[in-house]
């Protein structure tokens, strides 16, 4: 039986992912800021609730994400950036997956497999950027897309058998995606789940740092 930890369970994208891992026969252990606190800005919230948590994992799902602080819409223009927005997204975006990351390696195994994905997002591609625009979002995804591919390059000295990859979950039709969904057509939540965990289930350590869509096609950097 696999055992997989999901960060961020309480959210759409997931909650659905738990289910769809408990359903293909998982023991699931799930965290959140909702119903655990956990604060992925704050690395003692990290530390103190993974203390918590026993055992490894053979995959670890990251799915934490936000499009803009409270109360405030991703930026149209450079009129509308600021500093202390910019920082809030990557601090939640980019930072907080490196630290679950940092703390969770130490009880990972050396010598058997095992997957860290987090949930990136194609806008973050330097590559795909037509239309400009969202400023923080787009940044503190690539950012979290480099700091990916920059831990698995690490890892793989260590932990020849792990996969650390970034996934795109596609227009997922979620509370968190609500107000912007106008240029995009969304998916269920189920559909999404699903479609990412058959990505994973055809990784292997030579993808290792990858960037992936949810039907397993390569983003460009």
């Amino acid at each position: 039986m696999k055992r997989v930890l999901i960060i961020g369970a309480s959210g759409g994208i997931g909650a659905a992912l738990a289910q769809a891992s408990t359903a293909a026969g998982a023991e699931v252990v799930g965290l959140s800021r909702s119903a655990d606190g956990l604060d992925v800005t704050d690395e003692a919230s990290i530390a103190r609730l993974l203390e918590g948590v026993d055992g490894a994992f053979d995959r670890i799902l990251c799915t934490v994400g936000q499009l803009a602080p409270e109360g405030s819409a991703p930026e149209k223009s450079l009129r509308a950036v600021e500093p202390q927005a910019l920082a809030q997204l990557y601090a939640v975006n980019a930072i907080g997956p490196l630290l679950l990351l940092k703390h969770l390696l130490p009880r990972q195994p050396r010598n058997a497999p095992w997957q860290f994905a987090a949930l990136s997002a194609r806008v973050g591609s330097i590559g795909d950027n037509h239309l400009g625009g969202w400023y923080g979002y787009r940044a503190s995804k690539a950012a979290l897309n480099q700091m990916l591919r920059t831990a698995a390059i690490e890892v793989a000295r260590t932990h020849k058998q792990a996969t650390i990859c970034a996934l795109h979950p596609g227009t997922v039709a979620t509370d968190f995606t609500a107000d912007y969904r106008t240029r995009h057509p969304a998916v269920p939540a189920a559909e999404s789940a699903a479609h990412l965990l058959s990505v994973l289930d055809g990784l292997t350590p030579a993808d290792t740092g990858c960037f992936r869509d949810w039907a397993g096609k390569e983003i460009p950097w």
